[in-house]
């Protein structure tokens, strides 16, 4: 068991959570068309303080490494950095897609976070979720306990890793995916929003859209997941964090455009 610093600037959302022993023990999110340099750094004092939080007995620092927004995915790193190599802890990145689908732990569908990346793109993944034992076979008389914390097996399943895919085409997977599987599909994320026209058009199999509370970015899903991958061993130094974009900004396709002419 560890305790856990966990932040998301990653969309929309800026989020910081403190999770210990795998209790989450405050969670402050804002979803508001104000700057993350404006707000992260005033959320995460304000959970310290509430907290009475020594910053010293964390035992790692979580972020929510990307896909998402270029700025925040910056702004969240180098808080996350700021404060590994200020107090010298490992960070956990943690993929901003894989976060997302532990909103949906233990679900029986296949999970499919999505941001909108412009133009009909989305950046997104596909995830399931699989235990130790199958329901049908498990013993009534003992414990039912996710076995998962016990033997170190991820209980997330990557489908698709995340990826930058045009809407249409992951419809189009989703489906073959659902037929082939027998599952149903659950969508997140602002890319189900923006998109939810395209996607009714172009989607056959049966799928459901999150709900509010459950369709952005969250620091508690960070910590969650971060808590899997630090049984695991995936932690880093400080110095060695960095964020995962996918693909490169619109600033750099531009001068790259330009100095082809």
């Amino acid at each position: 068991m560890m305790k856990l610093l966990a932040i998301d600037s990653s969309g929309m959302p800026a989020s910081v959570a403190v999770m210990e022993d795998g209790i989450l023990l405050a969670e402050y999110t804002v979803n508001f068309r104000r700057t993350h340099s404006q707000t992260l750094m005033p959320m995460l004092e304000e959970v310290r303080r509430t907290l009475d939080l020594n910053l010293d007995s964390l035992d790692a620092i979580a972020v929510a490494g990307g896909p998402g927004s270029f700025t925040g995915l910056r702004i969240g790193s180098a808080t996350a950095k700021g404060i590994g190599l200020a107090l010298n802890k490992p960070i956990i990145h943690v993929p901003t897609l894989e976060a997302m689908a532990y909103s949906y732990y233990g679900s029986d569908g296949l999970i499919v976070p999505m941001m909108d990346a412009r133009r009909n793109q989305v950046f997104a993944g596909i995830y399931s979720f699989r235990f130790c034992r199958p329901r049908d076979i498990l013993d009534s008389s003992q414990p039912q306990d996710n076995l998962n914390e016990q033997t170190g097996e991820d209980p997330l399943c990557v489908v698709m890793d995340q990826t930058p895919i045009d809407v249409v085409s992951l419809c189009e997977k989703l489906d073959v995916l659902s037929r082939e599987k027998g599952k149903s599909v659950i969508l997140s994320g602002d890319g189900a929003q923006v998109y939810h026209g395209l996607i009714e058009e172009s989607m056959k199999s049966a799928h459901i859209y999150a709900p509010p509370h459950l369709a952005w970015q969250r620091a508690g899903c960070v910590a969650a997941r971060a808590a899997d991958l630090a049984r695991m061993g995936k932690l880093e130094s400080a110095a060695q964090h960095r964020p995962e974009y996918l693909r490169v900004s619109q600033a750099e396709r531009v001068r790259a455009e330009n100095a082809k002419h």
